[in-house]
């Protein structure tokens, strides 16, 4: 799984994939069917990468992505409008056993199956991790 690049914007629904620096901010397009291009001011909005979120453990901090990569394994996902609180705080045990069940709400678990749902069909998201790297090391690398 490769998510190097996609962050949530504060305030906006989905995610989004980093084009672009300015001075000020980034260029972001959307990751859904519009690829709506936008340019954040990073003095007024938060921008979060998904490969360093966390969430939440009785421990330590469980990473988002091992629990997308949990997720990735099962086949029924509830459906993050439509499933109550209890059923999704029930799927979220099986996929983070370890949360915390006071600090995260069921408005943190709607949005991680939301987020998975937009990422299930990107192909970076399905790539194995060595492939990911190598496939990244190509396109940096510059040209001779």
């Amino acid at each position: 799984m490769n998510l190097h690049g996609i962050v949530s914007v504060s305030g906006k629904p989905g995610l989004w994939r980093a084009m672009a620096q300015s001075k000020t901010g980034f260029i972001l397009e959307s990751l859904d069917a519009q690829k709506l291009k936008l340019v954040v001011n990073l003095n007024t909005a938060k921008l979060a990468a998904l490969e360093e979120i966390t969430v939440f453990g009785e421990d330590e901090d469980l990473k988002l992505t091992d629990i997308l990569e949990k997720m990735k394994a099962l086949e029924n996902i509830p459906d993050a409008k439509k499933a109550d609180g209890k059923a999704l705080r029930a799927f979220f045990r099986e996929v983070a056993p370890d949360h915390d069940e006071e600090k995260v709400y069921a408005s943190d678990i709607k949005k991680i199956i939301s987020w998975f749902e937009i990422l299930k069909s990107r192909p970076e998201f399905n790539a194995e991790p060595e492939a990911a790297a190598a496939e990244t090391t190509e396109t940096e690398t510059p040209a001779e």
